[in-house]
């Protein structure tokens, strides 16, 4: 049928016929429904997802709200716990830090506190000195670096030297020598260039992948043409580690290296250096650990006011400055904020704890039927979580650097026969930490995939330092180069662990624990070969034994 309506008339019915089919349409359903039902004081119905409660059940309390707007009491609940966990935050992201401090600060006790002053330890790190997971089995030598002092610092290294790594203030890595460096143990010398450094000196290739390739430029050191390996920090305190290997199980080769062979000093005074010093630190008790209490905040702080504002990225300083700690002021917390701090250094050192001594992480497990445990989770030495995509992997930042020192891509990649492996215990193998009352056994197999040696370590779960026996300080360890160990005859090893010795015949593979107190333990494999890496070899758990 056909009829004579005008233009208008036409537009209007077909609107309506248009809105008459829309209206049934699933989102027109909804767009109806919220008009005819709206929330209380609003015009449409307001989604629940966006809405706040008057009462929120949490784990802080609850959490009162008039339309809204938190009432005082809630107010005050919610800023106290924000500057609790800000105070965790800190303490969990600022151990690299604090460690570099402690060590610094027990290095100077004991007398090493400029460029020229280097502890050794001539008869190897025993029980007496409390350093964070140290090694018995090799030759250290320990620095520290000032170089907004000393400016532009040269570091000589003999040949021999076994690894070697400067640290800066965060202990992030800044160059390897020796072993992983790209000396390659042929000995060199370094340039370490200050953060703020305006000079023409460049950084040179330094990388694992650089070993054995000619990349020293040509420098002007004391009047004369050297080459030299050239890095720069990111800090003006540094931390120089070196390792020496024993020769035929003694230290006294390596120790007379370093004595003879090391030579550190600003650039500016190559023509006429200090002579260098040299501290023997076996024996001698001295404490190189960050704090676990309030005191941490002040450590941080002290660290904040040497550094340059480039030291840190905004993030992390926007961290610390949250609960009053930065550089260029004072930190001085009222009684509230000191008491909210002291609450939260003790969660963040219990937290710590956990994420040490029992990994959630399941990657962080060398074997799916073992508790050996990497101190390195997703082999990345900056400790980016799958490659990077996953961001930094905070957990695993926290888990290394409260238990151990130095931080080198050489203890995190898979490279045969260059750096090291450190593979922790904290448990048996039916999940019970260990336990210096009772008695242990581990089985290490036969051809231990070390192209340099192997150790087994005993440390002390509270100051994560060698364990020490009241009464006498001596090595709570194994090593295969050092000690005369009782073999099996398939090549294997047994290692006994309690507070009594075996039966005398295997006494020389028994290491003492003591009653009432814990221990973990860290199996070491320096110059690792590809059998570890493709875990064909691997340890037995920890057995208890009658």
């Amino acid at each position: 049928m056909i009829t004579n309506w005008d233009p208008l008339t036409i537009i209007r019915k077909t609107l309506i016929a248009l809105a008459s089919i829309l209206i049934f349409l699933p989102g027109a359903q909804i767009t109806y429904a919220v008009a005819q039902n709206p929330t209380p004081g609003f015009n449409y119905q307001i989604p629940k997802h966006i809405m706040t409660p008057d009462t929120v059940e949490t784990r802080i309390g609850e959490l009162n709200f008039y339309d809204g707007i938190p009432t005082d009491e809630t107010i005050t609940r919610v800023y106290e716990n924000l500057d609790f966990y800000r105070g965790i935050e800190v303490f969990l992201n600022f151990v690299p830090a604090t460690s570099i401090e402690g060590l610094r600060l027990g290095m100077k006790e004991l007398g090493a506190d400029y460029y020229n002053d280097v502890i050794v330890f001539d008869e190897l790190i025993d029980s007496s000195p409390l350093f964070l997971t140290g090694n018995t089995d090799a030759v250290y030598a320990l620095n520290t670096l000032d170089l907004e002092r000393d400016g532009a610092t040269v570091v000589e290294i003999p040949a021999g030297a076994g690894p070697g790594t400067v640290n800066d203030a965060f202990f992030r890595f800044v160059v390897d020598m020796g072993a992983p460096g790209p000396d390659a143990m042929k000995g060199g010398t370094y340039i370490i260039l200050p953060p703020d450094y305006k000079g023409d000196l460049q950084p040179t290739l330094n990388g694992i992948e650089d070993r054995n390739k000619y990349t020293r430029v040509s420098v002007m050191i004391g009047g004369k043409e050297t080459k030299a390996w050239i890095a720069q920090s990111t800090s003006y305190h540094n931390w120089l580690i070196l390792r020496g290997f024993l020769e035929d199980g003694k230290p006294e080769y390596a120790a007379n290296m370093w004595r003879t062979g090391l030579k550190i000093y600003p650039l500016e005074d190559a023509k006429n250096p200090k002579k260098m010093t040299f501290i023997n630190g076996s024996g001698k008790f001295f404490v190189t650990i960050h704090a676990n209490n309030y005191a941490f905040y002040e450590e941080l702080w002290h660290v904040l006011q040497k550094e340059p504002i480039s030291f840190l990225d905004p993030e992390l300083r926007g961290q610390a400055a949250a609960i009053g700690i930065q550089k260029g002021k004072p930190f001085a917390p009222d009684a509230r904020m000191k008491a909210i701090l002291e609450d939260s250094v003790a969660v963040g050192n219990a937290t710590a704890r956990a994420i040490w001594l029992k990994p959630r992480d399941e990657s962080a497990y060398f074997f799916n039927d073992r508790k050996w445990y990497t101190g390195f989770m997703g082999k990345d030495y900056q400790w980016l979580k799958d490659g990077g995509m996953g961001g930094r992997n905070l957990d695993a930042r926290t888990l290394f650097f409260y238990s151990a020192i130095v931080n080198t891509p050489a203890m995190a990649l898979e490279i045969p026969g260059v750096g090291s492996n450190y593979a922790f215990a904290t448990e048996d193998g039916s999940g019970a930490f260990l336990d210096g009352s009772k008695r242990y056994k581990v089985n290490i197999p036969a051809d231990a995939p070390a192209k340099d040696f192997w150790s087994f370590v005993v440390y002390d779960p509270q100051t994560r330092s060698e364990l020490q026996i009241p009464g006498w300080t001596d090595y709570p360890s194994k090593n295969n180069k050092r000690d005369k160990l009782i073999y099996n005859e398939d090549g294997s090893v047994d290692l006994y662990f309690g507070p009594t010795a075996p039966e005398s015949a295997l006494i020389a593979n028994w290491t003492e624990t003591v009653p009432n107190k814990a221990w973990f333990a860290l199996l070491r494999l320096y110059g690792p070969l590809q059998p570890w890496f493709d875990r064909a070899w691997k340890p037995s758990d920890l057995e208890l034994i009658n």
